[in-house]
C-alpha cells in the first residue's frame, strides 16, 4: 500500500509537470523566453508578457515575510524550551497548532480589514508589499516556530547542561551549542516555509494591491505570480492563457529547487537535527 501511494504521488507530480510543459509551448513559440525574462511590463492586451514585475513582487514579499517570521519563530522556540515554565510551553504549542490550522483566506480578510487601514494611516494606499509581507509572516510563523521547536527538542539536553556546567551563560550556551546542533532542522524548516510562502495566493491577493509593477518602496502595490494566475486565468485565452502557464511552471521549478535543497541538507547533516 505504501508503494502504491508513493507511485501515485510521483505519477501525479509527473503528470502536472508534463501538462505545464505542454501548455507553455505556444507562449514560448510566439513570445519567446527572452521577452518573458526581460520585459518589465505585463499587459497581455498590449502584447506585453514580462514576468519581471510579478517575479520581483513574489520574491520581495517572500523575503519580507521570511525575514520577519524566522527570527521570531526560532526565538520563541528557544524561549519555550529553555525559559518558559511547562504550562506556558504547552499553551504556546497549542496556540501555534491552532494558528497553523487557520485558512489563509482568514488571514487575508484580517489583513484587508485591520492591517491595511492601519498601514494606510502611515502611507497610502496601505495595500502593498508591506501588508503582504506582514500577513504572510503571520501565516508562516506557526509552522516555523513548530519546526524550530521540534528541531531544538531533538538536540540532546545533556549538551546544553554540559555547556552551562563549563560556566557558559545560558544564552551563550544556547547560541553556541544548541542552535548550531539544530541548524540543519532549522534551515529545512525555513526552506519549507519559503515554499509555502511562494505558493500562497489568497492572502497576498487580498492585501497586496495587485498592480503588476516593480515596487519602489515597501508601501507600493505589487502583484505576485500566484495572484496573477488566480486573477487572469478565468478569462485568459490563447497565448495569454499559455503565458499564465509559464508563471505556473516557474513556480513549480522554484518549489522543486527548494525540495532538492532540503534533501541535500538532510543528507549532509543526517536529518533535521543532529
Amino acid at each position: 500500500m505504501t508503494g502504491v501511494s508513493a507511485a501515485v504521488s510521483a505519477l501525479t507530480v509527473i503528470a502536472i509537470l508534463v501538462m505545464l510543459v505542454v501548455e507553455v509551448v505556444p507562449a514560448l513559440r510566439e513570445i519567446g523566453l527572452r521577452r518573458f525574462l526581460l520585459d518589465t511590463t505585463w499587459g497581455p492586451s498590449d502584447g506585453h508578457y514580462g514576468l519581471v514585475p510579478m517575479t520581483a513582487g513574489s520574491f520581495l514579499v517572500v523575503l519580507g515575510s521570511v525575514s520577519l517570521a524566522t527570527p521570531c519563530g526560532i526565538l520563541s522556540a528557544l524561549f519555550v524550551n529553555f525559559y518558559a515554565p511547562p504550562t506556558a510551553s504547552a499553551l504556546y504549542r497549542l496556540v501555534m497548532e491552532v494558528l497553523a490550522s487557520i485558512p489563509s483566506v482568514v488571514f487575508g480578510f484580517w489583513g484587508l480589514t485591520v492591517l491595511v487601514p492601519l498601514l494606510r494611516r502611515i502611507h497610502a494606499p496601505g495595500s502593498g508589499l508591506a501588508a503582504g509581507s506582514l500577513v504572510l509572516a503571520l501565516m508562516i510563523l506557526p509552522t516555523v516556530a513548530s519546526l524550530a521547536d521540534a528541531s531544538l527538542r531533538a538536540v540532546p539536553r545533556d549538551w546544553y547542561r554540559a555547556a552551562t556546567a563549563l560556566g557558559l551563560p545560558r544564552w551563550t550556551a544556547l547560541w553556541r551549542v544548541v542552535v548550531p546542533a539544530a541548524r540543519s532542522g532549522l534551515m529545512a524548516g525555513v526552506l519549507l516555509q519559503v515554499g509555502r510562502a511562494v505558493g500562497e495566493t489568497m492572502a497576498v491577493l487580498m492585501v497586496c494591491g495587485n498592480i503588476p509593477q516593480l515596487p519602489r518602496g515597501p508601501f507600493d502595490a505589487i502583484r505576485t505570480l500566484t495572484a496573477n494566475i488566480a486573477l487572469e486565468m478565468p478569462y485568459a485565452l490563447g497565448v495569454h492563457r499559455s503565458a499564465l502557464y509559464v508563471s505556473g511552471l516557474s513556480l513549480f521549478a522554484v518549489v522543486a529547487a527548494l525540495v532538492w535543497l532540503i534533501h541535500r541538507i538532510e543528507r549532509r547533516k543526517g536529518g533535521f537535527a543532529r
